[in-house]
C-alpha cells in the first residue's frame, strides 16, 4: 500500500548502467531490472528507485539532494563500498546523533551513509 506523502521513488544519473548496477549489488545487494538501453530500476529489499542514462552527475556540492543510506556498522560498510569501487569524498565525521561519510559511486554520484553506532 502507498502512503501519501512520502518519499515513493529516487532518481540518479549514471553514464555507464552496467558500472552502477555491479557497485551497488556488489556494495548492498541491490536489485535491478532494465527498462531499454538507457533505464534500470533497482531495489534495496525496501525502497524502490533508479538510474537513467544521462552524463550528469549528482552532487551536493551543487544543489542536489543527498541520498543518505544506514549503517549499523560504518567502518565495515565503508570497507565494503571501497572495495566495490566507490571514492570516499568525505571521510567519516561525527554529527549530533551519530557518524557518517560520504562517497561518489562509479558515475560520481554523491550518497553518504550514516549510523547511530
Amino acid at each position: 500500500m502507498l502512503e501519501d506523502s512520502r518519499i515513493n521513488y529516487i532518481e540518479l544519473p549514471a553514464e555507464d548502467l552496467e558500472s552502477v548496477k555491479l557497485f551497488y549489488q556488489e556494495a548492498f545487494g541491490w536489485t535491478f531490472q532494465d527498462y531499454g538501453d538507457d533505464y534500470c530500476a533497482f531495489n534495496d529489499g525496501r525502497f524502490d528507485g533508479g538510474f537513467y542514462r544521462s552524463s550528469l552527475k549528482s552532487d551536493s556540492t551543487h544543489g542536489a539532494a543527498l541520498v543518505v543510506l544506514y549503517a549499523g556498522d560504518l567502518e565495515a560498510t565503508m570497507e565494503r563500498v571501497l572495495s566495490a569501487g566507490a571514492k570516499i569524498c568525505k571521510p567519516i565525521f561525527s554529527f549530533p546523533g551519530g557518524r557518517r561519510f560520504h562517497f561518489l559511486d562509479p558515475n560520481g554520484n554523491e550518497l553518504a551513509i550514516w549510523s547511530d553506532q
